[in-house]
């Protein structure tokens, strides 16, 4: 798990005017990215838009992006859903000899319980051929993968290497560092927490704010991971207004809004996902503003 430590990026979905895939922008998406300083990439996770893509255009996006890194960057490849045989079928769709990892969410919207989850992680485990990445988010799945049940996955199967933990609360995100394996890794899924995830135990984080500014954030992770706390610090609190204003009407609206501005793609979007209000376009375009001029 070295080579998917530190910061990855899950990375956006470019679309043109009218919702097309921008196939286009994937080349300098990924160029931005890995001049960042980032360490990996994850592809079709939320930031993505994966839930709007269709098997064709998720073939096609990974073609693409494995074609512009051409091998500089580990690739971890996001496989979820709440149907657990057909998500056994999907790992049959892509070629997996281009990824380090899958990064596979909770199941969403049936509620199962913690055996439910166990069981179908159980299931994710023994069908995939590549290390797993659990994927705990309850504000979009609507159940907890408690700690006992990820540690109870991680000591039962040998492929189950990492959870990236993004319930918002620290005492969790601590009680996972502290009862996990040393060789398992606990990745944050929240921006704002990460730093904190980190110095606390936290083997890095999997980010969204980091497809806009990859060099501060790579900067602060890194800083983090070698205990250099005052200069992380630093820099996330530069940094800190524009991270939860990305947020403030959901993910990937506010970071669309700062892509645009850097000029790596359009503010496109794909419903029932609609462009930030023009008021938080304003304040978006201002924190980044004043972000870059420090």
């Amino acid at each position: 798990m070295k080579e998917i430590q530190g910061h990855g990026v899950a990375i956006i979905t470019p679309f043109k005017e009218g919702g097309a895939v921008d196939y286009e922008a994937i080349p300098g998406l990924v160029d931005h990215l890995v001049l960042g300083g980032v360490d990996y990439l994850v592809l079709l996770g939320t930031t993505s838009e994966a839930a709007t893509l269709s098997k064709g255009e998720k073939i096609n996006l990974l073609d693409k992006v494995i074609a512009a890194n051409a091998g500089r960057l580990p690739l971890v490849l996001g496989l979820g859903g709440n149907h657990t045989q057909e998500l056994l079928e999907m790992f049959d769709w892509f070629d997996l000899e281009q990824f380090a990892a899958v990064l596979s969410v909770a199941p969403y919207y049936n509620k199962p319980n913690q055996e439910g989850l166990y069981q179908h992680f159980k299931a994710v485990a023994g069908r995939s051929p590549l290390p797993v990445i659990l994927y705990n988010v309850p504000s979009r799945t609507g159940v907890n993968i408690s700690p006992e049940t990820v540690l109870r996955l991680a000591q039962d199967f040998d492929n189950v290497v990492a959870v990236k933990e993004a319930a918002g609360d620290f005492q969790q995100a601590q009680t996972l560092i502290n009862i996990c394996p040393k060789n398992f890794s606990v990745l944050s899924g929240d921006d704002e927490m990460s730093l904190s995830m980190i110095l606390a135990g936290a083997k890095g984080v999997i980010s969204v704010i980091g497809n806009a500014i990859p060099n501060h954030y790579s900067n602060i992770i890194h800083k983090g991971l070698r205990k250099e706390v005052d200069a992380a610090y630093d820099i996330q609190y530069r940094i800190l207004n524009l991270i939860r204003l990305i947020y403030e009407e959901g993910n990937p609206t506010g970071i669309k809004v700062l892509m645009e501005d850097i000029g790596i793609c359009k503010n496109n979007l794909r419903l029932p996902l609609v462009k930030a209000s023009p008021f938080l376009t304003s304040k978006l375009k201002e924190a980044l503003e004043q972000v870059m001029r420090q």
